[in-house]
């Protein structure tokens, strides 16, 4: 499929009573996606996290949080797996923390076909607040997913700032970028904006950010989040100028809707005003790009 319509959530973190609200809450957005005619439905960073409010015991602090969201990680997937089936869409699960056999942490977001198969792809590098005092760890693996609509690469929050990997994915022949985020102001919010923007003009492909919205001052994790959602494509022939194929209203929460033409991404790094991605190359100190693991999902 090389036309279709992506919805990014601007997705509001909120404090829930008891899992069936949570299953109640997924499946409405689910719908509202699929009701606007999407194939591909993204959450953003750490939108998982508002599971933390089930356990009141642990929700305050940052340890338990990671722990508890992570038990439930198996039922939030079984959850997706359902919805994509039973729709017949794509969905970006929002990233929640993972927990590896060595005890650590990882910030795991996973890909759901319709088909039933699930990519995973974890944070490549982690904010200061991940490091310094969450203890969320980095992973060394990119991936890069075939699918039924594309191939798709996924830069998590502040891994969109870094131009090497989705470059990489790029030269694996990235068609579309997904940048799920989770930001406390709008410095953090705009330097995912114009990351993305940025990787969607040097690779000319799109790249779609779904942030999260909304205070839950019981969560030490997320408690401020500032964002909207959108889709970028490169400011050239067929694109609009600004690059913005479709914003939300800031803070608020709701589904922003924006077809993509994966055609016209060929057109363009073919036959472009401008040829961003076949002159990468060409700069001075370019360098060894990180691995991509390609990973089947259609």
């Amino acid at each position: 499929m090389k036309r279709f319509t992506v919805a990014a959530a601007q997705y509001p973190i909120e404090q829930l009573s008891s899992w069936q609200d949570y299953a109640d809450k997924l499946t409405r957005w689910v719908e509202q996606a699929a009701a606007g005619g999407a194939a591909l439905a993204v959450f953003p960073e750490y939108g998982a996290m508002e599971l933390a409010s089930l356990d009141p015991a642990t929700m305050g602090d940052l340890a338990g949080s990671l722990a508890s969201v992570s038990a439930l990680l198996p039922q939030v997937d079984a959850l997706h797996s359902v919805l994509a089936a039973r729709f017949g869409l794509h969905i970006l699960a929002a990233s929640a923390p993972a927990a590896l056999e060595s005890g650590a942490y990882v910030n795991r977001a996973r890909l759901f076909a319709p088909s039933g198969t699930v990519g995973v792809q974890d944070k490549l590098v982690m904010t200061r607040f991940e490091r310094e005092e969450w203890g969320v760890a980095a992973s060394p693996t990119l991936r890069l997913f075939d699918t039924a609509l594309g191939r798709i690469g996924v830069n998590i929050c502040y891994d969109s700032e870094f131009p090497l990997l989705a470059r990489a994915q790029v030269e694996a022949g990235m068609d579309l970028l997904l940048v799920p985020s989770c930001t406390d102001s709008e410095h953090g919010y705009w330097r995912v904006r114009l990351g993305s923007q940025a990787r969607a003009l040097e690779g000319q492909c799109y790249a779609v950010h779904s942030p999260t919205v909304g205070e839950a001052p019981w969560s030490p994790a997320v408690d401020v989040n500032r964002g909207a959602a959108a889709i970028y494509g490169p400011p050239d022939r067929g694109m609009p100028a600004s690059g913005v194929v479709a914003i939300g209203a800031m803070d608020a929460p709701q589904w922003v809707f924006a077809e993509v033409d994966l055609d016209l991404v060929a057109q363009l790094r073919a036959d472009g005003g401008v040829l961003n991605s076949r002159h990468w190359s060409e700069q001075p100190g370019a360098v060894t790009l990180p691995a991509v693991e390609v990973v089947d999902l259609s």
